[in-house]
């Protein structure tokens, strides 16, 4: 879509506390959210139409510009036209438009037409009305030539309802949105506060699904995510800051196990799995929401590594009493292995999460250790595990995903 210039949001793009444009979702203006989807379906340049040059709307300016794209605010719908071209495609967001990035990407990247719902449930929702059937469902994608049309209608004329109007006019195609998307709160029109903060809640509990079963650690980190997550993002606070937190969990563990204080170093390191898994998942709710890679994790992929090699210790640090001794390693280090091999040999086994969450793997050999030997217990564990891993290859457990969306 060379040149396509994108117009973000309608009239009202200002600095203004009733703006649902800057509306915040998941620590992002629902603006900033339209831009990363405009970026994605192709758009070298963005367009935005405000009264003024506000701090939102700089934000937006350099991430455009950080892309490659060029970035103009317009006061009146009639400075567009010079911007697009008869060979251009234009693509427009209602303000306050919200949708799932990857679904609203794909029905827009389609063809060229007016996005439609039907018209009950879409006005119902605070979409406006297209005619007798049917209402606009906040998004259009129409080809440059008729953009012209907008010198010929009164100056004072919001930007957005008069593109609506000349593609209506021009007779583009209305291409349906599945209403399942609407009742699923999956594609919404943000209006006011209470509209985002119900918007924000469905978000995160979109973004944070799974089609897996999930371990108890996981479970925590996702209540955490929806929780506090939302605090956390308004404060802008990065998933590597959460990372980090982790990271003094478990140095804080190697600490607490070096001075044999090995049920505090397990109890530590469980916590510090269960705060790197919400670390990933406000990465990859920033990333899927942005349709960019701005939510990856950088060092997440050694803090594994990390968090094992001071369980081995912990494990070798009680079972023989002192720091250096050499023979109790071998049983934490067979554990460990067996749990990062569990995901790639079993991997459709519906227990494999549960298997590898570090925060059971800690409680468990937190209550081993309090009716036997440490070292006995492991050897235990790591039979008991051979053993499920034997008893799956052989086809004694259902082998199949549960799925929990939860």
């Amino acid at each position: 879509m060379e040149n396509a210039p994108v117009d973000l949001a309608g009239d009202g793009l200002v600095q203004s506390a009733g703006n649902p444009g800057f509306l915040p979702i998941a620590g992002h203006s629902i603006a900033r959210h339209q831009l990363g989807l405009a970026l994605a379906l192709g758009a070298t340049r963005i367009v935005v139409h405000a009264e003024m040059l506000s701090a939102e709307a700089v934000d937006i300016q350099h991430v455009a510009e950080q892309r490659g794209a060029r970035f103009h605010i317009i006061t009146a719908a009639r400075a567009l036209v010079p911007l697009v071209s008869a060979e251009d495609e234009l693509i427009a967001f209602a303000e306050g438009f919200l949708a799932m990035p990857e679904e609203a990407r794909r029905l827009l990247d389609e063809a060229p037409g007016v996005l439609a719902l039907p018209v009950e449930a879409g006005v119902a929702a605070g979409f406006e009305r297209i005619d007798i059937n049917h209402a606009w469902a906040g998004a259009l994608r129409m080809p440059g030539r008729v953009v012209a049309g907008l010198g010929d209608l009164p100056p004072e004329w919001n930007p957005v309802a008069a593109l609506l109007r000349l593609a209506t006019q021009a007779r583009l195609p209305l291409r349906a949105v599945p209403q399942g998307l609407l009742d699923g709160g999956r594609w919404r029109l943000v209006r006011n506060e209470a509209d985002a903060h119900a918007a924000e809640n469905d978000w995160l509990a979109q973004h944070t699904a799974a089609g897996h079963v999930r371990s108890p650690g996981e479970w925590l980190a996702v209540q955490a995510v929806r929780r506090i997550g939302p605090a956390l993002l308004h404060a802008r606070t990065r998933p590597w800051l959460v990372m980090l937190a982790a990271l003094v969990l478990v140095l804080l563990a190697l600490g607490a196990g070096w001075w044999g204080r090995a049920g505090l170093a397990f109890a530590l390191l469980g916590l510090g799995w269960v705060v790197l898994q919400a670390a990933r998942l406000l990465a990859k709710v920033e990333q899927d929401s942005l349709l960019e890679a701005t939510g990856r994790l950088r060092g997440g992929a050694l803090f594994g590594p990390l968090l094992d090699g001071a369980l081995v210790a912990t494990c070798a640090w009680r079972a023989s009493g002192s720091a250096t001794a050499q023979t109790a390693w071998f049983p934490p280090l067979v554990l460990v292995l067996i749990l990062w091999l569990f995901p790639v040999v079993l991997r459709d086994f519906r227990w494999t999460a549960w298997l590898c969450d570090r925060l059971l793997v800690t409680l468990a050999l937190l209550v081993v250790g309090l009716f036997m030997p440490l070292e006995t217990g492991l050897r235990v564990i790591v039979v008991v595990l051979l053993a499920t891993a034997l008893a799956q290859a052989h086809g004694l457990f259902p082998n199949r995903l549960l799925t929990n969306g939860t």
